[in-house]
């Protein structure tokens, strides 16, 4: 008797899987010959880098980063505002036109009085450009390690472990 409901039950699960329909997509194949075509726009400025991960940054510290920003285009560029995502995320620019082929740093300050990861954007407007340009900082915030070291076990503080009122 065992047998025939094993045998069933095996039969059933064979059926039912091949009843599935495949969900598999054909396979559409291409032709070497031709090449896709990809519009390459000149924004006329170039960063040399668009993220700066701080890692791992005690409260209380200043942590800043540099973007360097390159002119590449034959007009002088201007900055018309940058502004971070939040109050704690500071740019620094200069306001003076930009150049062909100069670079300028734009320096990122993040206040690190909240604990924890942080991910945070510097969105940067030029005169005449219709998209902004947007730079990101992330990193983690932790709590400075206290130097006053723990009691080890068994020992007994300086008031003998009596309540302190205030």
């Amino acid at each position: 008797m065992k047998k025939i409901v094993t045998i069933s039950i095996c039969c059933l699960s064979f059926s039912y899987g091949f009843s599935q329909a495949s969900t598999s997509k054909p396979v559409v194949k291409s032709n070497p010959t031709q090449t896709a075509k990809v519009d390459i726009v000149d924004l006329g400025y170039k960063f040399n880098k668009t993220s700066n991960d701080y890692g791992t940054i005690l409260k209380g510290g200043e942590p800043i980063c540099e973007f360097k920003l390159t002119n590449t285009s034959k007009e002088m560029l201007v900055i018309t505002e940058a502004h971070g995502s939040c109050g704690c995320t500071v740019p620094e620019y200069s306001k003076e036109p930009i150049k062909p082929g100069q670079t300028v740093g734009i320096k990122v300050r993040y206040d690190t009085n909240r604990l924890g990861p942080f991910d945070k954007q510097v969105t940067i407007t030029f005169q005449g450009k219709e998209a902004p340009a947007v730079i990101r900082i992330h990193g983690t915030v932790s709590a400075p390690i206290s130097e006053t070291p723990f009691p080890g076990p068994g020992s007994v503080p300086a008031n003998g472990g009596a309540p302190v009122n205030n």
